[in-house]
């Protein structure tokens, strides 16, 4: 599948500050391929690239003051069958590989130490991928998708209370419930086709039979309509857009279409 993506993020910045933006689909993946990609400031200020969390994706540094805008655009394929992890195996501890072991721990948005005890009454009676499945469709039938319920301070926790929220919060629960139940969890971020109203997406990849394995807890977008953006722990990670200063957002703007 062949996407156009386009990405606007508008703000006025007081004083001047540093900018870490997240906004490029991930390079050199096994399943999706850049056509093309570009990204620009309006500040003409020098953009400083780096590989993100594992070298997947990048970060890019630069700075603003005053009138800032990000604008990206890019077209994408993807080539990734939709996956059933159905009867998937979990890993033992002592085989997981280096970088995956640290999303196994609790983080800032999912304190899944304080979800051990529920995950092992309610999920406990199946394993592996099936876990996750049971999981992901508990989310679905217990949360209502509502924007504006939540914000850049809403942990699992408050969401597990609430049960409410957005794409970031449902992808939050669902890492906390795996990583409760020994499994790791990461959060990604994407372009998804389909997510309505369109914005950025979170998404999650779980590690089963030794791979990392994608799902929308949401159910907003398609594993073949997911450009990939970064991956991290939680929300801290993979942030579209942070300003090391203060700011004030004028507009943001995201589109993904299907192109072929």
């Amino acid at each position: 599948m062949r996407l156009s993506i386009s990405a606007m993020l508008d703000y006025t910045i007081r004083d001047s500050a540093d900018v870490l933006l997240q906004l490029e689909v991930a390079p050199d993946t096994h399943d999706q391929v850049i056509h093309r990609g570009h990204m620009t400031v309006s500040t003409g200020a020098e953009l400083h690239p780096f590989p993100a969390e594992e070298g997947f994706g990048r970060r890019t540094w630069t700075q603003g003051a005053g009138h800032f805008r990000a604008e990206y655009n890019a077209d994408v394929t993807i080539e990734r069958e939709r996956a059933d992890i159905a009867g998937l195996q979990a890993m033992p501890y002592h085989k997981l590989p280096q970088l995956v072991v640290p999303y196994l721990w609790p983080s800032r948005y999912c304190q899944s130490d304080r979800f051990e005890i529920f995950v092992g009454k309610v999920f406990g009676d199946v394993a592996g991928g099936d876990k996750i499945i049971a999981m992901n469709d508990w989310i679905d039938e217990q949360l209502d998708y509502v924007p504006g319920t939540s914000d850049g301070t809403t942990t699992a926790v408050d969401t597990f209370t609430t049960r409410e929220g957005i794409c970031r919060d449902y992808a939050h629960l669902l890492i906390t419930f795996a990583r409760a139940a020994g499994i790791p969890a990461r959060m990604v971020s994407a372009y998804g086709l389909g997510v309505e109203p369109q914005d950025f997406h979170a998404v999650v990849e779980v590690w089963l039979d030794d791979k990392w394995h994608l799902i929308d807890p949401s159910r907003l977008a398609e594993q073949d309509g997911l450009a990939r953006i970064v991956v991290g722990r939680d929300a801290t990670d993979i942030a579209f857009m942070t300003i090391f200063g203060s700011a004030q957002l004028n507009e943001q703007k995201v589109s993904v279409e299907r192109v072929d």
